[in-house]
């Protein structure tokens, strides 16, 4: 078994999109010789709940740690790593967020069943939320088919700082998962000569810094429509056609919205891409010079 201190937290509601999820998990774990934990929240209802007595909550919290627990088994024994289990009660979202913390975890995996999230299980409704909230990154996991590992990450870069701390992610994982290749894309709106010069620099620059790092990699400009979430099409079609296995987003803030990337087209790749998507929280600091990821 894979004994170590990283963690990676898969939220179960035992839907077909948290068990691929899961699925999913293992080539990570394995990669970052982690445990893998699986948690199901026991989501508060409101008034229904109160109609049950206590006995009746033990009762289904019992039941269901039973089942988690013999998945558990089942996981760890077929991929012969370490899984743990656990039952939590109340707010989903709120929930995943405070173990993913508490255990320190190192990634949360999660499926989701996009838009149409709502009429599903308490997995695919609170994905989004999860992403906007944690400060731990999160991969949502929305397609059905996708390869165990990694060999096309593909990184979109806008004109914000920020976004750069995406670049040492990229090679971390480019370098883990052996020698991915990363394909950074920026979408352009405008033809405006200052913005188109900043931008192919920016690309030029991050290429650079990639192939110095010994990362394989392509910067490509893709010129986009004015649209409503036409840039989120535009970085979903570039995935497909580069046959991408993981798109790196950071995700919304609310001290500056409209710096990033991010906001209602980060929603968009979220809830549309069936390539699995990696969103990272931006850390504000002043020094925003481009590190590895120092895992």
């Amino acid at each position: 078994m894979i004994q170590s201190t990283n963690k990676i937290l898969v939220p179960i509601d035992f839907s077909e999109q948290s068990l691929l999820a899961l699925d999913q998990s293992y080539n990570l774990a394995r990669k970052y010789h982690a445990e893998i934990t699986l948690l199901h929240v026991v989501e508060d209802q409101g008034m229904i709940a109160k109609l049950f007595s206590q006995k009746q909550h033990d009762d289904l919290k019992k039941t269901i740690q039973k089942d988690l627990d013999k998945l558990a088994a089942e996981v760890e024994k077929k991929n012969k790593l370490t899984v743990s289990s656990l039952v939590a009660q109340g707010s989903v979202y709120e929930k995943i967020n405070e173990v993913a913390e508490l255990i320190n975890a190192t990634f949360i995996v999660m499926g989701t069943n996009g838009e149409d999230s709502v009429k599903k299980k308490f997995i695919g409704s609170n994905a989004l939320r999860v992403v906007r909230e944690s400060r731990i990154p999160v991969i949502t996991i929305k397609g059905t088919e996708h390869r165990k590992g990694i060999e096309n990450i593909v990184l979109p870069l806008d004109l914000s700082k920020e976004t750069k701390e995406k670049v040492g992610m990229a090679i971390h994982l480019s370098k883990l998962f052996n020698k991915a290749v990363v394909r950074v894309v920026s979408v352009l709106f405008t033809s405006d000569e200052f913005v188109v010069n900043r931008l192919t620099r920016q690309l030029g620059q991050v290429k650079a810094f990639l192939e110095r790092e010994g990362v394989e990699c392509s910067a490509e400009i893709v010129k986009g429509v004015k649209g409503e979430d036409s840039l989120a099409q535009n970085i979903l079609e570039y995935a497909e056609k580069v046959e991408g296995d993981l798109i790196m987003i950071m995700t919304q803030q609310e001290l500056d919205v409209t710096k990033y990337f991010i906001g209602s087209s980060a929603q968009e790749i979220i809830n549309h891409s069936t390539i699995p998507v990696l969103s990272i929280r931006p850390v504000f600091k002043k020094d925003t010079t481009v590190f590895p990821y120092p895992y």
